[in-house]
């Protein structure tokens, strides 16, 4: 159950091992967070990402292993998640993504496959168990992290991008087919954020850390607002872009 203050107090973070992700376990046990499961692709990563939640003040931890480029485990994953907590549910972050090469897999159909599975499939197919458990609980909040890309596919980034903005409009149309269940939906849409997934990449105008994107969610989570952008200026860069007239966008965004 969220103590008297509305923080969740049972965590389920689905891609717990993103550096992102970390940094928002970490604030939210810091905030009082007790019970927290990690599911991942790389067990050490995730035992990492345990120790750490426990020295920020995480009481119980646990782990599950998964592959997202095998959407029939989906299910499977979130029920264990959820039999491991032992308990309601207050909060799932469902933090699972892959950035990938667009030059490299662009004219390769398994690798534009792979984007698109790990990016949308898996996501997608465990969300609808996500919804089922916490609907059939009666309460709960799940956060997924879409992208800033997902507002205006660009070129040089369209597997990415495209894939994002499928889950980001499933989320939002998801989000509205919660109302009055006593369970929330909220979509995080981070700019490029250091990590070791963008590692190599040029920074570009607001990049941030992850430890800024985890304070922007834990003020997000606390407003309750549907759609938490980090920074929160992008939102009105993105409401400029979105309108650009495509050759002059394609010579903004296509570097």
């Amino acid at each position: 159950m969220e103590n008297a203050f509305g923080q969740p107090q049972n965590v389920v973070v689905l891609g717990g091992s993103s550096d992102i992700a970390r940094a928002i376990v970490k604030k939210l046990c810091a905030a009082r967070t007790h019970s927290v499961v990690l599911a991942g692709r790389n067990q050490e990563l995730l035992d990492a990402a345990a120790s750490e939640a426990r020295d920020y003040g995480a009481a119980k931890t646990d782990t599950v292993l998964f592959d997202a480029e095998d959407p029939s485990n989906a299910a499977r994953v979130v029920a264990e998640c959820f039999d491991k907590m032992g308990d309601q549910v207050d909060l799932v972050i469902v933090a699972v993504g892959l950035l990938g090469d667009q030059a490299a897999m662009q004219d390769s159909a398994d690798a534009s496959a792979q984007m698109m599975t790990v990016n949308v499939t898996w996501p997608v197919a465990a969300l609808a168990e996500v919804r089922r458990l916490l609907v059939a609980q009666g309460r709960g909040r799940i956060l997924v992290m879409s992208s800033v890309a997902s507002i205006r596919v660009r070129s040089v980034a369209y597997l990415y991008s495209g894939a994002k903005a499928g889950l980001d409009r499933l989320c939002l149309g998801m989000a509205d087919s919660l109302e009055g269940t006593g369970v929330t939906l909220q979509l995080l849409r981070p700019g490029v954020v250091r990590t070791k997934m963008t590692a190599g990449l040029p920074e570009i105008p607001f990049t941030t850390g992850p430890n800024e994107v985890a304070e922007y969610v834990l003020r997000g989570l606390a407003s309750g607002q549907r759609v938490i952008w980090s920074p929160p200026i992008l939102r009105y860069v993105f409401a400029i872009l979105r309108h650009l007239p495509a050759p002059l966008f394609r010579k903004i965004a296509d570097r």
